[in-house]
């Protein structure tokens, strides 16, 4: 087939009419020919660091509305599922994968569990890492979170990130805050990428040192504005990702959204196309076509480089959106879970104290990292409780992998000022995390969780909502129209109950993620980020 528009050359920074031909999946002719068609012809975007399980979509159904925004290729992690399931996991997510056209180029997932201090579904040890290595569908060693065990040369991560240079695949970082001679060593293991700066600095040290810097825009952590002044310098060592992206948002944009945002600051299209097309493709050795005679056929017709307006997608020549519709078909599949746990009592969630003191984490607008608060204790018949009016909100984790004892912190910027929230999507081991104004609400929320073998879900005295993710727990068996709906409906109904944070959903799920500081909290107790060691909710 035949594609006629204004060809962008992101090599040799031109624009010109022509024509490309399509020969079976390959481009075999392209051709100046002037014409009068005004749209765009441009490599696909790829998201550089993406965990499918996040946008709560098998990878079949994630793919169908990612082809709308010219998605043609994702790097991506499922650490997530594997947190649940193991290696049977990754496979799920490889096999289901492959039952579309884009491309999903996963990676080995080096941290399952992510620490020592939580309670996962499984294990990926250095064995599995050798077996995963070997498989050509498994591209990288995917983030290695255990900066600390890179840093006192643990023996089991380091044997990981040998058998990625072994078969000379590259190795993905996540070393927030990280700086000086701790990130020089990091580097030094072998470790080429970062998607976890929050700061300008922080990412031209970095850059500076070797490192391939991703500028992350996802549904909680926002780190756009903050690097985004790096790309114009350092274009040929940057890439965009989304890490996490929620099914509401994915429905209204993706890679095309950081593009306009980038292009409207001014800065030149062809240092924006070459970072959200060119770079995870030469970087991760990808099987993705760059508009280059005898590449795939991987290419999108876009509107203008202005919004980045998506019209057409073509994956290996097949044309899969076009018009408005994705023309991916929904793909059959099993559903995995694991999920063990008894329902809980109210008296589980009490805190028995008398202290004066506690410590609270805060959480941030728009970042997973955390800051440790030290706050006046509230107590009430001898129990630690919430404090609705100072907005201090009791939480819990629960593990749901063993009938166990919740684990309790409190915590501030939820906002709620009735019922609870609850959620089986809590990185990274995805045990259950809630936040409430009671421990009624709280054992009200987690049950409803418990009940469906996972989901999020909202509850209030005379209300409860919520959306079943039967999928490990972490993921719907519905479309993303589907399960972007239910979600978006659900995110209005914690706002009602009084969150005042933009993703409460997305918030609450890293709020048990310890390998991000400073304060978290896993099934096993209050968690200090930055010694890497439990911390005591009381402060006496």
């Amino acid at each position: 087939m035949k594609l006629q528009g204004q060809i962008v050359d992101i090599p040799n920074r031109r624009i010109f009419s022509g024509e490309i031909t399509f020969s079976n999946d390959v481009i075999s002719k392209i051709e100046e020919k002037h014409h009068n068609i005004k749209h765009y012809i441009l490599p696909g975007f790829v998201d550089a660091h993406i965990h499918i399980e996040s946008s709560m979509l098998v990878p079949s159904e994630f793919a169908r509305i990612a082809v709308k925004h010219g998605t043609v290729a994702t790097v991506s992690d499922p650490h997530e599922i594997a947190n649940v399931l193991g290696v049977e996991g990754v496979d799920f997510m490889i096999e289901n994968g492959k039952q579309t056209p884009l491309k999903f180029n996963f990676g080995a997932p080096s941290c399952v569990p992510a620490t020592s201090f939580e309670s996962a579904g499984a294990v990926v040890d250095s064995d599995d890492i050798k077996q995963l290595m070997a498989n050509p569908d498994i591209k990288y060693l995917a983030e290695m979170m255990n900066y600390p065990g890179v840093l006192f040369d643990d023996d089991e991560v380091l044997k990981k990130i040998a058998w990625a240079k072994h078969y000379n695949k590259p190795v993905d970082g996540h070393a927030p805050g990280v700086r000086g001679k701790d990130i020089t060593k990091y580097i030094a293991a072998g470790i080429s990428t970062d998607h976890e700066c929050f700061t300008y600095e922080e990412g031209l040290e970095k850059l500076q040192k070797g490192m391939k810097i991703l500028i992350r825009e996802g549904s909680a952590a926002k780190n756009f504005e903050a690097l985004i002044d790096l790309l114009p310098e350092d274009f040929e060592n940057m890439m965009f990702c989304s890490d996490d992206k929620h099914p509401d948002d994915l429905l209204e944009g993706h890679i095309n959204q950081l593009c306009a945002r980038a292009v409207a600051k001014g800065i030149d299209v062809f240092k924006v196309l070459q970072a959200a097309c060119a770079n995870p493709v030469k970087h991760y050795n990808l099987d993705v076509g760059l508009l280059k005679l005898g590449d795939y056929a991987d290419c999108i017709v876009v509107e203008d480089l202005k919004h980045f307006k998506t019209l057409q997608t073509y994956i290996n020549g097949e044309l899969v959106f076009d018009k408005g519709k994705s023309k991916i078909p929904s793909a059959p599949f099993q559903i995995l879970n694991n999920f063990n746990t008894e329902k809980k009592v109210e008296t589980d969630f009490k805190i028995e104290s008398s202290v004066k003191k506690i410590r609270v984490i805060e959480a941030l607008e728009g970042q997973l990292v955390t800051n440790e608060l030290i706050e006046t204790a509230t107590i009430e018949n001898g129990n630690l409780v919430s404090n609705v009016e100072k907005d201090i909100l009791k939480m819990s984790v629960v593990n749901r992998y063993n009938n166990n004892k919740p684990a309790l912190a409190f915590i501030k910027n939820f906002g709620l000022k009735e019922g609870a929230i609850a959620s089986s999507v809590g990185h990274d081991s995805h045990n259950i995390i809630a936040v409430g104004i009671s421990d009624e609400m709280i054992c009200k929320a987690v049950n409803l969780i418990i009940e469906n073998k996972g989901g999020i879900c909202a509850v209030s005295e005379s209300d409860e909502h919520i959306v079943p993710l039967p999928v490990a727990g972490i993921m719907s068996d519905q479309d993303a129209e589907t399960i972007g709906k239910q979600y978006a409906e659900l995110d209005k109904v914690a706002k009602q109950l009084g969150s005042t944070l933009h993703a409460p959903y997305m918030t609450l799920s890293f709020m048990a993620l310890l390998v991000i500081p400073s304060l978290k909290l896993s099934d096993k107790g209050l968690f200090d980020g930055r010694t890497f060691k439990f911390t005591t909710l009381e402060v006496k």
